[in-house]
């Protein structure tokens, strides 16, 4: 049964919010400065982005033109397609990480380390297998997120963006994360749908903006569950902690 914390209790969790925002904040300077510095070869992003290409022709799975093709003639649907990208990312992902530690701090605390262990995972990919994302790896794809958005920019200034970072996709493996968060401390239908929702939205959003290959996807929750389970190995130690097992 969901017990409702008042306001009073989250006042006194303020130090434990504080560190946690901290935490959070530096994790995710890390994670983009590493993008940042390590900006890759484009020879060597491109070559390993037709590697990429070659091995979904060779499986079925090469979708990614036909998905773009089937939305770019209406404007309404890539505007859609835009927003999920910008707005479905970090807004959601620091609006609910905020709703988590002030209210279920069980959850946060899971999210929190399954995004750090898959961050890091992650950044180990970006700098040993650099990838050029469709938009730039002369597919004949559109960016239609540069050429009919400006906030993206704003969000993810480019001295914090490997361009060549395609693989994984962090975009759809964290939605899936936040996803699942949602899901575990909603008390609501309509907010579990929103969880549910998520990455779904997120994983078509990638795909048809040109900024991630279907395999980037497949990569990118490999490596989120994986961080779960790490996550949930981590709770796992904490419970026998606090319960006072020897």
């Amino acid at each position: 049964m969901h017990v409702p914390v008042t306001a009073r209790e989250v006042r006194s969790r303020a130090p434990f919010i504080a560190s946690q925002v901290g935490l959070v904040l530096l994790g995710v300077f890390i994670y983009f400065l590493v993008r940042g510095l390590t900006e890759s070869a484009e020879d060597v992003a491109v070559a390993h982005a037709r590697d990429l290409v070659a091995f979904e022709q060779a499986i079925g799975i090469h979708v990614e033109p036909d998905m773009q093709s089937w939305i770019e003639p209406s404007s309404l649907l890539v505007t859609i397609a835009n927003w999920i990208y910008i707005w479905g990312h970090w807004p959601v992902i620091i609006a609910t990480l905020i709703w988590l530690v002030a209210l279920h701090r069980r959850v946060f605390l899971r999210l929190r380390d399954a995004m750090l262990v898959s961050g890091a995972l992650g950044m180990l990919v970006f700098v040993s297998y650099p990838v050029a994302p469709p938009r730039l790896a002369g597919l004949g794809l559109v960016d239609t997120v540069t050429e009919r958005s400006r906030a993206y920019r704003v969000l993810q200034p480019p001295a914090f963006v490997d361009q060549y970072a395609a693989m994984p996709s962090l975009h759809s493996g964290w939605d899936l994360l936040v996803g699942m968060s949602i899901v575990a401390a909603a008390s609501t239908v309509w907010l579990r749908m929103v969880g549910f929702a998520l990455p779904v939205l997120m994983t078509f959003a990638v795909i048809v903006t040109a900024n991630h290959y279907i395999v980037d996807v497949v990569a990118g929750i490999a490596l989120v569950l994986i961080g779960y389970a790490v996550a949930l190995q981590l709770e796992r130690r904490r419970d026998h902690r606090q319960s006072g097992a020897p």
